[in-house]
């Protein structure tokens, strides 16, 4: 069961490579309802974006090694739940703005949010 912590980070390992590296594609663009005229135009503010979701993913996978011991570390238990913490918690308020800022976008903020809400109480058990 702890193995769901990280599906949040594996949904923004995903949204990364959309805005950060697939932004232009016409997938892309039908995801994130975007004209190609507004992907242009959004481009290098989603390549930013999209390495703030790389950067959440990756606090949840090395908080993940180090609460199971992969990466040995005095008190890595305490130092992984933090950056596990940190990941979902940011995750899931991003969700929750996403979804009072653009409610067309609901289940985008789903999609994020659920996963790291689930992951909040994993962590708590």
């Amino acid at each position: 069961m702890d193995i769901l912590i990280l599906l949040p980070a594996v949904i923004h390992m995903y949204i990364f490579s959309l805005e950060s590296l697939l932004w232009d594609r016409p997938s892309t663009m039908r995801a994130f309802g975007l004209s190609p005229d507004e992907a242009k135009t959004t481009k290098l503010f989603a390549w930013n974006q999209g390495f703030y979701n790389l950067l959440l993913a990756i606090a949840i996978f090395a908080g993940w090694c180090l609460r199971h011991g992969v990466v040995l570390m005095s008190d890595g238990v305490i130092a992984g739940n933090v950056l596990i913490l940190y990941g979902l918690v940011s995750i899931s308020i991003a969700g929750i703005v996403l979804f009072l800022s653009a409610r067309r976008l609901w289940r985008s903020a789903l999609l994020q949010t659920v996963p790291a809400f689930i992951g909040l109480i994993i962590l708590g058990t």
